[in-house]
């Protein structure tokens, strides 16, 4: 068949060997789907720029059997004063002696451009469009290519060693609310607000707290930095009144702080009160203590750094 069939999107990635387990729950989360391939198809539609790992999206148009369907499907594009540029994006996923060179991309791109009322620009083009092929099927539709906002948060004025990673950070964000939309977030230990910048540079309704009056300080001056007018309050997890659809707590505390594991199960069990979601980020094994606090834990990852990992855990 040459009519449009699911997915409806395709994405492409690119993630470290460390990072790979975090990329995949944070793509069950944001996408629905778990996949080991470079070419990820969903139906679910999301900026790429979201994640710290996705590159580029093509929301489907046209598909077909074979490139001669493609090639009939986009003579009903018509953009009449607009201008266009095709890219093809090439498969990954295929052994060495199946891909295409770029002599034979460049053919194919002109050969679809040719059919497309419209005229092309490669500088700066209306809109664009993009063309691969996945297991001998080949997609055609409007192209998105992503921007690594996340990457000009890493220049923080106030920052400490053992603070989240930026990508990490923001990959718990879209592990903790997949779809934004009407969701209130809290972040009640929130350090020096990495998950708070990465929160609010997606547009996510979100708010911070943290105990120690030095750190709110410099979460404050951070989020300054980059232009968030939001106020970081002082106090306790145990003094959150509110209702929130999701909360994200970090909570490396054993091997850096003299907190106890009673005074870490009472953080877990406000989360639960105030949060219909906790993505709780941890270096512990706490199994048992989310289990005590009344959470059931429903996906989780490992994120490593070298010889230092991390546990992510979702807990409902």
């Amino acid at each position: 068949m040459d009519n449009k069939q699911e997915p409806s999107y395709i994405y492409t990635y690119a993630c470290t060997k460390d990072e790979i387990d975090l990329c995949d729950l944070e793509f069950r989360s944001l996408l629905g789907v778990t996949t080991h391939s470079k070419m990820i198809k969903s139906t679910i539609g999301v900026d790429p720029s979201r994640s710290p790992f996705l590159k580029e999206r093509i929301e489907v148009l046209y598909e077909g059997d074979s490139l001669a369907s493609i090639l009939e499907q986009v003579e009903q594009i018509e953009l009449l004063d607009q201008t266009f540029q095709l890219i093809y994006i090439p498969n990954q996923d295929l052994p060495p002696s199946k891909k295409v060179p770029l002599h034979e991309r460049q053919s194919i791109e002109r050969d679809i451009g040719m059919q497309i009322e419209g005229e092309p620009d490669y500088k700066n083009p209306d809109r664009q469009y993009g063309i691969t092929v996945i297991d001998d099927r080949w997609y055609f539709g409007n192209y998105m290519k992503g921007t690594a906002h996340w990457f000009h948060h890493m220049q923080k004025p106030r920052s400490y060693s053992i603070a989240l990673p930026t990508r990490l950070a923001r990959a718990a964000v879209n592990i903790a609310v997949p779809q934004p939309m009407n969701q209130k977030v809290i972040d009640p230990c929130c350090g020096i607000g990495t998950v708070l910048i990465e929160a609010l540079s997606m547009g996510i309704n979100i708010v911070g707290r943290d105990m120690n009056p030095y750190i709110v300080r410099g979460a404050q001056e951070n989020l300054e930095h980059f232009g968030y007018d939001i106020q970081v309050e002082l106090g306790a997890i145990a003094n959150v009144t509110e209702l929130y659809d999701a909360a994200i707590i970090d909570m490396p505390y054993n091997l850096y702080s003299n907190i106890s594991s009673e005074e870490q199960l009472s953080i877990v069990q406000h989360a639960r009160r105030i949060a219909n979601r906790v993505i709780v980020i941890t270096i512990d094994t706490i199994d048992s203590m989310i289990t005590d606090a009344g959470l059931t834990i429903t996906d989780r990852c490992l994120a490593k750094k070298g010889n230092f990992s991390r546990q992510i855990l979702v807990c409902e």
